[in-house]
Protein backbone atom coordinates (compact mmCIF):
# COMPACT_ATOMS: atom_id res chain seq x y z
CA UNK A 1 0.00 0.00 0.00
CA UNK A 2 2.33 2.65 0.74
CA UNK A 3 4.08 1.76 -2.41
CA UNK A 4 1.19 3.11 -3.99
CA UNK A 5 0.10 6.04 -1.80
CA UNK A 6 3.18 7.48 -3.43
CA UNK A 7 1.49 8.40 -6.29
CA UNK A 8 -0.58 10.71 -4.34
CA UNK A 9 1.89 12.13 -2.08
CA UNK A 10 4.54 12.58 -4.70
CA UNK A 11 3.10 12.29 -8.09
CA UNK A 12 5.82 12.65 -11.15
CA UNK A 13 2.40 13.86 -13.62
CA UNK A 14 -1.22 14.63 -12.86
CA UNK A 15 -4.20 15.42 -14.18
CA UNK A 16 -7.36 18.22 -13.59
CA UNK A 17 -10.42 16.24 -15.26
CA UNK A 18 -12.89 18.97 -15.38
CA UNK A 19 -10.42 21.34 -16.04
CA UNK A 20 -12.34 25.24 -16.13
CA UNK A 21 -11.00 28.78 -17.08
CA UNK A 22 -13.59 29.85 -15.39
CA UNK A 23 -11.93 32.10 -11.75
CA UNK A 24 -13.37 30.26 -8.47
CA UNK A 25 -14.55 26.94 -10.18
CA UNK A 26 -12.97 23.97 -8.74
CA UNK A 27 -11.36 22.99 -11.72
CA UNK A 28 -9.75 25.83 -12.17
CA UNK A 29 -8.85 26.48 -8.37
CA UNK A 30 -6.69 23.23 -8.12
CA UNK A 31 -4.60 24.22 -11.14
CA UNK A 32 -3.78 27.28 -9.33
CA UNK A 33 -3.13 25.74 -6.12
CA UNK A 34 -0.69 22.87 -8.37
CA UNK A 35 1.13 26.26 -9.53
CA UNK A 36 1.05 28.18 -6.24
CA UNK A 37 2.98 25.97 -4.21
CA UNK A 38 5.60 25.11 -7.34
CA UNK A 39 5.04 21.56 -8.36
CA UNK A 40 7.44 20.45 -10.97
CA UNK A 41 5.75 17.29 -12.47
CA UNK A 42 4.06 17.33 -15.78
CA UNK A 43 0.52 18.22 -15.75
CA UNK A 44 -2.55 17.64 -17.63
CA UNK A 45 -6.14 18.84 -18.14
CA UNK A 46 -8.99 17.48 -19.51
CA UNK A 47 -11.97 19.70 -20.75
CA UNK A 48 -14.29 18.72 -24.11
CA UNK A 49 -13.38 22.64 -25.41
CA UNK A 50 -9.19 22.07 -25.51
CA UNK A 51 -7.26 25.17 -25.84
CA UNK A 52 -5.27 26.13 -22.82
CA UNK A 53 -5.94 27.03 -19.29
CA UNK A 54 -3.41 28.99 -17.23
CA UNK A 55 -0.95 28.47 -20.01
CA UNK A 56 -1.32 24.25 -19.83
CA UNK A 57 -2.86 22.49 -23.10
CA UNK A 58 -6.49 21.26 -22.48
CA UNK A 59 -6.86 17.74 -23.96
CA UNK A 60 -10.55 17.09 -24.63
CA UNK A 61 -11.00 13.68 -23.71
CA UNK A 62 -9.70 11.09 -21.27
CA UNK A 63 -9.06 8.86 -23.82
CA UNK A 64 -6.68 11.46 -25.55
CA UNK A 65 -4.42 11.67 -22.35
CA UNK A 66 -0.65 10.10 -22.55
CA UNK A 67 -0.74 6.44 -20.57
CA UNK A 68 0.49 5.75 -17.12
CA UNK A 69 0.14 9.18 -15.53
CA UNK A 70 0.46 9.12 -11.62
CA UNK A 71 -2.56 10.72 -10.18
CA UNK A 72 -5.60 11.91 -11.31
CA UNK A 73 -7.75 14.83 -9.75
CA UNK A 74 -11.74 14.64 -10.71
CA UNK A 75 -13.57 17.70 -10.35
CA UNK A 76 -16.54 16.59 -12.64
CA UNK A 77 -20.57 15.77 -11.16
CA UNK A 78 -21.12 12.95 -9.20
CA UNK A 79 -22.94 11.23 -11.88
CA UNK A 80 -19.91 10.56 -14.10
CA UNK A 81 -17.82 8.92 -11.52
CA UNK A 82 -17.98 5.89 -12.73
CA UNK A 83 -17.50 6.25 -15.91
CA UNK A 84 -14.29 8.65 -15.58
CA UNK A 85 -12.42 6.07 -13.15
CA UNK A 86 -12.71 3.21 -15.41
CA UNK A 87 -11.82 5.20 -18.62
CA UNK A 88 -8.68 6.63 -16.02
CA UNK A 89 -8.10 3.10 -15.49
CA UNK A 90 -8.11 2.29 -18.96
CA UNK A 91 -4.96 4.77 -19.61
CA UNK A 92 -2.95 3.45 -16.52
CA UNK A 93 -4.09 6.11 -14.15
CA UNK A 94 -2.75 4.73 -10.61
CA UNK A 95 -4.12 7.16 -8.04
CA UNK A 96 -7.65 8.96 -8.37
CA UNK A 97 -8.98 11.95 -6.35
CA UNK A 98 -12.59 12.24 -6.42
CA UNK A 99 -13.80 15.86 -5.16
CA UNK A 100 -17.69 15.39 -6.33
CA UNK A 101 -20.41 15.14 -3.33
CA UNK A 102 -23.64 13.59 -4.32
CA UNK A 103 -23.19 10.53 -2.81
CA UNK A 104 -24.22 8.30 0.27
CA UNK A 105 -24.38 11.27 2.13
CA UNK A 106 -27.36 12.55 0.18
CA UNK A 107 -29.95 10.15 -0.09
CA UNK A 108 -30.70 6.85 -1.57
CA UNK A 109 -30.00 7.70 -5.00
CA UNK A 110 -26.44 8.58 -4.06
CA UNK A 111 -25.68 5.51 -2.37
CA UNK A 112 -26.66 3.66 -4.96
CA UNK A 113 -24.24 5.67 -7.46
CA UNK A 114 -21.89 5.29 -4.23
CA UNK A 115 -22.50 1.28 -4.97
CA UNK A 116 -21.53 1.63 -9.06
CA UNK A 117 -18.58 3.72 -8.33
CA UNK A 118 -17.16 0.81 -5.36
CA UNK A 119 -17.81 -1.16 -8.48
CA UNK A 120 -15.62 0.68 -10.99
CA UNK A 121 -13.24 1.39 -8.49
CA UNK A 122 -12.75 -2.26 -8.62
CA UNK A 123 -12.03 -2.85 -12.20
CA UNK A 124 -10.48 0.15 -12.65
CA UNK A 125 -6.70 -0.90 -11.23
CA UNK A 126 -6.55 2.36 -9.50
CA UNK A 127 -6.90 3.64 -6.04
CA UNK A 128 -9.44 6.65 -5.21
CA UNK A 129 -9.50 9.16 -2.24
CA UNK A 130 -13.15 10.23 -1.39
CA UNK A 131 -15.50 10.78 -3.35
CA UNK A 132 -16.82 14.03 -1.44
CA UNK A 133 -13.47 15.40 -0.77
CA UNK A 134 -11.60 18.82 -0.79
CA UNK A 135 -8.29 16.58 -1.26
CA UNK A 136 -5.34 16.45 -0.27
CA UNK A 137 -1.89 18.27 0.79
CA UNK A 138 1.69 17.20 0.20
CA UNK A 139 3.84 20.19 0.90
CA UNK A 140 7.80 17.86 0.45
CA UNK A 141 6.11 17.09 -2.83
CA UNK A 142 5.24 21.18 -3.36
CA UNK A 143 1.30 19.70 -4.61
CA UNK A 144 -1.79 19.36 -3.28
CA UNK A 145 -4.94 18.37 -4.98
CA UNK A 146 -7.34 20.81 -3.21
CA UNK A 147 -9.93 22.82 -5.01
CA UNK A 148 -10.04 25.13 -2.29
CA UNK A 149 -8.14 28.86 -2.32
CA UNK A 150 -4.86 27.71 -0.10
CA UNK A 151 -1.62 30.32 -2.10
CA UNK A 152 2.24 29.06 -0.36
CA UNK A 153 1.91 26.50 2.19
CA UNK A 154 4.26 26.61 5.08
CA UNK A 155 5.95 23.48 5.43
CA UNK A 156 6.42 21.75 8.79
CA UNK A 157 6.61 18.27 10.52
CA UNK A 158 2.74 17.62 11.34
CA UNK A 159 0.13 15.49 9.30
CA UNK A 160 -3.58 15.39 9.37
CA UNK A 161 -6.24 12.44 8.60
CA UNK A 162 -9.36 13.86 8.49
CA UNK A 163 -12.92 12.64 7.87
CA UNK A 164 -13.41 16.34 6.86
CA UNK A 165 -12.10 18.43 3.68
CA UNK A 166 -11.16 21.27 6.22
CA UNK A 167 -7.79 20.83 6.87
CA UNK A 168 -7.44 21.11 3.17
CA UNK A 169 -9.56 24.06 2.88
CA UNK A 170 -10.58 26.34 5.98
CA UNK A 171 -8.98 24.98 8.78
CA UNK A 172 -5.33 25.06 6.90
CA UNK A 173 -5.96 28.42 6.29
CA UNK A 174 -6.17 29.17 9.94
CA UNK A 175 -3.14 27.35 10.91
CA UNK A 176 -1.63 29.43 7.96
CA UNK A 177 -3.15 32.74 8.75
CA UNK A 178 -3.20 32.38 12.98
CA UNK A 179 -0.87 29.83 14.05
CA UNK A 180 2.32 30.25 12.51
CA UNK A 181 3.29 26.47 11.94
CA UNK A 182 3.80 24.33 8.82
CA UNK A 183 1.97 21.08 7.66
CA UNK A 184 3.93 18.04 5.59
CA UNK A 185 0.38 16.25 4.73
CA UNK A 186 -3.06 16.66 4.84
CA UNK A 187 -5.71 14.47 3.60
CA UNK A 188 -9.77 14.61 3.57
CA UNK A 189 -10.95 11.01 3.55
CA UNK A 190 -14.45 12.12 2.66
CA UNK A 191 -16.58 9.33 1.87
CA UNK A 192 -13.81 6.24 1.80
CA UNK A 193 -14.89 3.99 -0.78
CA UNK A 194 -11.64 2.75 -1.16
CA UNK A 195 -8.36 4.83 0.43
CA UNK A 196 -9.34 4.56 4.52
CA UNK A 197 -7.66 5.62 7.80
CA UNK A 198 -5.78 2.63 8.03
CA UNK A 199 -4.00 3.03 5.00
CA UNK A 200 -2.74 6.54 5.52
CA UNK A 201 -2.25 5.92 8.65
CA UNK A 202 -0.06 3.03 7.86
CA UNK A 203 1.89 5.53 5.41
CA UNK A 204 2.90 8.49 7.82
CA UNK A 205 3.76 5.97 10.00
CA UNK A 206 6.62 5.76 7.89
CA UNK A 207 6.68 8.44 6.34
CA UNK A 208 10.04 10.47 7.66
CA UNK A 209 8.77 14.11 6.74
CA UNK A 210 5.80 13.24 9.31
CA UNK A 211 6.75 13.62 12.89
CA UNK A 212 3.53 13.86 14.72
CA UNK A 213 -0.03 12.61 13.28
CA UNK A 214 -3.76 13.98 13.88
CA UNK A 215 -6.76 12.10 13.14
CA UNK A 216 -10.69 13.65 12.68
CA UNK A 217 -12.62 10.64 12.12
CA UNK A 218 -16.62 9.61 11.66
CA UNK A 219 -16.25 6.47 11.63
CA UNK A 220 -13.52 3.61 11.44
CA UNK A 221 -13.96 1.25 8.46
CA UNK A 222 -12.39 -1.65 9.94
CA UNK A 223 -11.55 -1.16 14.13
CA UNK A 224 -9.48 -4.60 14.25
CA UNK A 225 -7.14 -2.75 11.31
CA UNK A 226 -7.26 0.53 12.91
CA UNK A 227 -6.07 -1.07 16.20
CA UNK A 228 -3.17 -3.27 14.64
CA UNK A 229 -1.92 -0.01 12.45
CA UNK A 230 -2.20 2.06 14.95
CA UNK A 231 -0.82 0.24 18.03
CA UNK A 232 2.12 -0.08 15.65
CA UNK A 233 2.76 3.63 14.46
CA UNK A 234 1.80 5.33 18.09
CA UNK A 235 4.37 3.22 19.65
CA UNK A 236 7.18 5.35 16.98
CA UNK A 237 5.42 8.82 17.09
CA UNK A 238 2.70 10.83 18.16
CA UNK A 239 -0.49 10.04 17.49
CA UNK A 240 -3.64 11.98 18.38
CA UNK A 241 -7.31 11.14 17.71
CA UNK A 242 -10.58 13.87 17.74
CA UNK A 243 -13.46 10.90 17.28
CA UNK A 244 -16.80 12.80 15.72
CA UNK A 245 -20.13 11.71 16.15
CA UNK A 246 -19.68 10.42 19.75
CA UNK A 247 -23.29 11.50 20.61
CA UNK A 248 -26.52 10.23 19.11
CA UNK A 249 -26.97 13.90 17.56
CA UNK A 250 -23.78 13.94 16.57
CA UNK A 251 -23.91 10.55 14.74
CA UNK A 252 -26.84 11.70 12.78
CA UNK A 253 -24.77 15.49 11.90
CA UNK A 254 -22.05 12.63 10.67
CA UNK A 255 -24.84 10.54 8.08
CA UNK A 256 -25.34 13.98 6.55
CA UNK A 257 -21.26 14.93 6.30
CA UNK A 258 -19.43 11.72 4.76
CA UNK A 259 -22.38 9.07 4.78
CA UNK A 260 -21.14 7.72 8.15
CA UNK A 261 -22.21 4.77 9.91
CA UNK A 262 -20.29 4.33 12.77
CA UNK A 263 -19.60 0.41 13.75
CA UNK A 264 -20.39 -0.48 17.21
CA UNK A 265 -19.44 2.59 19.42
CA UNK A 266 -18.32 0.29 21.88
CA UNK A 267 -16.12 -1.50 19.71
CA UNK A 268 -14.39 1.50 18.36
CA UNK A 269 -13.77 2.75 21.46
CA UNK A 270 -12.16 -0.40 22.45
CA UNK A 271 -10.27 -0.36 19.32
CA UNK A 272 -8.76 3.24 20.47
CA UNK A 273 -8.48 2.70 23.88
CA UNK A 274 -6.18 -0.31 22.83
CA UNK A 275 -3.97 1.44 20.51
CA UNK A 276 -2.00 3.96 21.89
CA UNK A 277 -3.60 6.53 20.57
CA UNK A 278 -4.37 9.34 22.28
CA UNK A 279 -7.68 11.16 22.22
CA UNK A 280 -8.82 14.65 21.90
CA UNK A 281 -12.32 15.87 22.92
CA UNK A 282 -12.02 19.61 21.38
CA UNK A 283 -11.60 20.46 17.56
CA UNK A 284 -9.06 23.08 18.88
CA UNK A 285 -6.51 20.86 20.20
CA UNK A 286 -5.94 19.86 16.50
CA UNK A 287 -4.77 22.88 16.28
CA UNK A 288 -2.81 23.52 19.90
CA UNK A 289 -1.04 20.23 20.15
CA UNK A 290 0.05 20.16 16.89
CA UNK A 291 1.59 23.96 17.15
CA UNK A 292 3.34 22.52 19.77
CA UNK A 293 4.89 19.42 18.45
CA UNK A 294 5.84 21.36 14.95
CA UNK A 295 8.20 23.29 17.06
CA UNK A 296 8.92 21.79 20.15
CA UNK A 297 10.35 18.23 21.34
CA UNK A 298 7.38 15.64 23.05
CA UNK A 299 7.67 16.62 27.10
CA UNK A 300 9.74 13.76 28.28
CA UNK A 301 7.15 13.96 31.47
CA UNK A 302 4.99 16.18 32.86
CA UNK A 303 6.41 18.26 35.64
CA UNK A 304 5.88 21.82 34.73
CA UNK A 305 7.32 25.28 36.35
CA UNK A 306 5.88 28.35 35.13
CA UNK A 307 6.83 32.22 35.70
CA UNK A 308 4.00 33.79 36.70
CA UNK A 309 3.22 38.00 36.64
CA UNK A 310 0.37 37.23 39.52
CA UNK A 311 -0.52 35.82 42.86
CA UNK A 312 -3.69 34.88 41.72
CA UNK A 313 -2.45 33.05 38.97
CA UNK A 314 -0.30 30.96 40.57
CA UNK A 315 -3.01 29.65 42.67
CA UNK A 316 -5.56 29.74 39.90
CA UNK A 317 -2.99 27.75 37.52
CA UNK A 318 -1.93 25.47 40.46
CA UNK A 319 -5.16 23.84 40.88
CA UNK A 320 -6.21 23.90 36.96
CA UNK A 321 -2.62 21.85 36.88
CA UNK A 322 -3.99 19.50 39.68
CA UNK A 323 -7.11 18.72 38.06
CA UNK A 324 -5.12 18.08 34.18
CA UNK A 325 -2.91 15.84 36.01
CA UNK A 326 0.19 17.62 35.41
CA UNK A 327 2.59 17.71 38.44
CA UNK A 328 4.03 21.29 39.59
CA UNK A 329 6.90 19.77 41.84
CA UNK A 330 9.69 21.11 44.43
CA UNK A 331 12.43 22.74 43.06
CA UNK A 332 16.00 21.77 43.53
CA UNK A 333 17.53 23.97 46.39
CA UNK A 334 19.96 25.12 43.74
CA UNK A 335 17.06 26.68 41.50
CA UNK A 336 15.26 28.30 44.15
CA UNK A 337 18.60 29.82 45.52
CA UNK A 338 19.25 31.13 41.90
CA UNK A 339 16.13 32.67 41.92
CA UNK A 340 16.49 34.52 45.15
CA UNK A 341 18.55 36.12 44.11
CA UNK A 342 16.84 38.64 41.78
CA UNK A 343 14.03 38.31 44.33
CA UNK A 344 13.06 40.99 46.89
CA UNK A 345 13.98 39.59 50.32
CA UNK A 346 9.64 39.47 51.26
CA UNK A 347 8.95 37.23 48.32
CA UNK A 348 10.31 33.08 48.61
CA UNK A 349 10.99 31.82 45.23
CA UNK A 350 9.20 28.32 44.39
CA UNK A 351 7.57 26.67 42.01
CA UNK A 352 5.26 28.46 40.68
CA UNK A 353 7.80 31.20 40.34
CA UNK A 354 5.86 34.55 40.99
CA UNK A 355 8.16 36.83 39.23
CA UNK A 356 6.56 40.51 39.75
CA UNK A 357 9.29 40.91 42.23
CA UNK A 358 12.12 40.60 40.01
CA UNK A 359 10.91 42.36 37.13
CA UNK A 360 10.77 45.37 39.27
CA UNK A 361 14.34 45.16 40.65
CA UNK A 362 15.97 43.77 37.71
CA UNK A 363 14.10 44.31 34.73
CA UNK A 364 11.67 42.59 32.33
CA UNK A 365 14.35 40.24 30.57
CA UNK A 366 16.84 39.82 33.09
CA UNK A 367 14.26 38.43 35.47
CA UNK A 368 11.85 36.55 33.01
CA UNK A 369 15.57 35.24 31.46
CA UNK A 370 17.61 34.09 34.36
CA UNK A 371 14.21 32.40 35.66
CA UNK A 372 13.42 30.77 32.51
CA UNK A 373 17.11 29.39 32.38
CA UNK A 374 16.92 28.28 36.35
CA UNK A 375 13.98 25.75 35.78
CA UNK A 376 14.25 24.84 32.86
CA UNK A 377 18.47 23.30 34.39
CA UNK A 378 15.99 21.68 37.19
CA UNK A 379 16.33 18.01 37.14
CA UNK A 380 12.54 17.82 38.42
CA UNK A 381 11.13 19.96 35.79
CA UNK A 382 9.92 18.75 32.05
CA UNK A 383 8.57 21.54 31.03
CA UNK A 384 7.96 25.40 31.21
CA UNK A 385 5.01 27.82 30.38
CA UNK A 386 5.81 31.74 30.66
CA UNK A 387 3.01 33.86 30.89
CA UNK A 388 4.02 37.33 29.97
CA UNK A 389 2.91 40.81 31.13
CA UNK A 390 2.64 43.21 28.13
CA UNK A 391 1.37 46.58 28.25
CA UNK A 392 2.89 49.50 27.12
CA UNK A 393 2.85 51.58 30.84
CA UNK A 394 5.22 48.50 32.24
CA UNK A 395 7.14 48.18 28.59
CA UNK A 396 7.50 45.62 26.06
CA UNK A 397 10.24 43.70 25.77
CA UNK A 398 12.72 42.58 23.72
CA UNK A 399 11.24 38.49 22.55
CA UNK A 400 14.92 36.97 21.51
CA UNK A 401 15.60 35.93 25.12
CA UNK A 402 12.50 33.73 25.02
CA UNK A 403 14.03 31.88 21.87
CA UNK A 404 17.57 31.91 23.17
CA UNK A 405 16.95 30.43 26.07
CA UNK A 406 14.69 27.55 24.43
CA UNK A 407 17.45 26.70 22.25
CA UNK A 408 19.63 25.89 25.00
CA UNK A 409 16.81 22.89 26.13
CA UNK A 410 15.84 21.35 23.24
CA UNK A 411 14.52 18.59 24.90
CA UNK A 412 12.29 20.68 27.51
CA UNK A 413 9.25 22.71 25.47
CA UNK A 414 8.53 26.08 26.41
CA UNK A 415 5.35 27.13 26.21
CA UNK A 416 3.73 31.30 26.26
CA UNK A 417 0.65 32.48 27.28
CA UNK A 418 -0.48 36.70 27.72
CA UNK A 419 -2.09 39.01 30.14
CA UNK A 420 -2.23 42.28 29.29
CA UNK A 421 -2.92 44.43 26.21
CA UNK A 422 -4.15 42.50 23.54
CA UNK A 423 -2.30 44.03 20.74
CA UNK A 424 0.77 43.74 22.92
CA UNK A 425 0.00 39.87 23.46
CA UNK A 426 -0.90 39.42 19.09
CA UNK A 427 2.20 41.05 17.98
CA UNK A 428 4.70 38.66 20.68
CA UNK A 429 2.59 35.99 19.01
CA UNK A 430 3.30 36.80 15.86
CA UNK A 431 6.81 37.34 16.73
CA UNK A 432 7.54 34.45 18.78
CA UNK A 433 5.64 31.82 17.06
CA UNK A 434 7.73 31.78 13.43
CA UNK A 435 11.40 31.54 15.54
CA UNK A 436 9.75 27.91 17.29
CA UNK A 437 7.81 29.19 20.56
CA UNK A 438 4.61 28.17 20.50
CA UNK A 439 1.66 30.61 22.05
CA UNK A 440 -1.57 30.49 23.75
CA UNK A 441 -3.90 33.82 24.09
CA UNK A 442 -5.55 31.76 27.04
CA UNK A 443 -3.40 30.96 30.42
CA UNK A 444 -5.50 28.03 30.61
CA UNK A 445 -4.13 26.44 27.24
CA UNK A 446 -0.59 25.45 27.80
CA UNK A 447 -1.13 23.71 30.62
CA UNK A 448 -3.81 21.42 28.39
CA UNK A 449 -1.45 20.91 25.65
CA UNK A 450 0.95 19.72 28.53
CA UNK A 451 -1.29 17.44 30.44
CA UNK A 452 -2.62 15.77 26.62
CA UNK A 453 1.40 15.39 25.48
CA UNK A 454 2.21 13.69 29.09
CA UNK A 455 -0.64 11.28 28.47
CA UNK A 456 1.19 10.51 24.75
CA UNK A 457 4.67 10.14 26.15
CA UNK A 458 3.36 7.50 28.44
CA UNK A 459 1.04 6.01 25.71
CA UNK A 460 4.53 5.81 23.71
CA UNK A 461 6.16 3.71 26.68
CA UNK A 462 3.50 1.40 26.86
CA UNK A 463 1.88 2.67 30.32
Amino acid sequence: MADVLKYFFAPKSVCVIGASATAGKPGNVVIKNIWDLGFDGKVYLVNPRGGQIEGYKVYKSVEELPENIDQAVVTLPASLAPETVRALGKKGVKAIVLAASGFSEVDQVGEDLQYELIEAVKVSGARVLGPNTTGHVSVPSKYTSSFFPLGKIPRGSVSYITQTGNFCGISLRHIMSAENYGIARSCGLGNKVDIDECDLLEFLGRDKETKSIFLYLESIKNPKRFLRVARRVSSQKPVFLLKGGASDAGAAAAVAHTGSLAADGRVVDGAIDQSGVTRLNKYSHLFQLAKALDKQSLPRGNRVSFLSPSGAFTVCLTDICRSLDVEVPRLEERTTKRLQKYAPPFIRMRNPVDIFGSVGLVGYEKAYGDALDAVLSDRNIDAAVVIMMLTSETGIPKMDFLVDVSEKYPSKPVYVTFMGQHEHNVAAKEYLEPRGIPCYMQVEEPFEVLSILAKCRMHMRGL
